[in-house]
């Protein structure tokens, strides 16, 4: 079992920045890929960002350039740092993590752009 905690979401005005956390404790050495999702109002759920045990990558489109997925290995935490934020980046956004046995999610935490 994995326990996975998001926290840092927020009201940021457009042209912004936060900086998401999701902690995860548990069997945290079965986890192999680590996801952050979002989900707009009215909106299925979509892949944001992901990274590997290795360090690898990838981004949406729509967050490249401005989206920066990284994770902390002795910290347990995986952190997404989100600038130049839009309102259409307006979701709450959820943490995920993949292990052999299978996923786990957090509770989400909600980040709203708006002036």
């Amino acid at each position: 079992q994995v326990q996975l905690v998001e926290s840092g979401g927020g009201l940021v005005q457009p042209g912004g920045s936060l900086r998401l956390s999701c902690a995860a404790s548990g069997s945290i050495f079965g986890i192999a890929v680590m996801r952050w999702y979002r989900q707009p109002p009215g909106k299925e759920r979509e892949l944001v960002a992901a990274i590997t045990t290795g360090g690898r990558t990838n981004y949406a489109d729509s967050v490249k350039g401005r989206f920066a997925i990284s994770r902390d290995n002795a910290k347990n935490t995986m952190y997404l740092q989100m600038n130049s934020l839009k309102p259409d980046d307006t979701a709450a956004y959820y943490c995920h993590a993949s292990t052999m046995t299978g996923g786990y999610w957090g509770q989400g935490t909600q980040v709203t752009v708006s002036s």
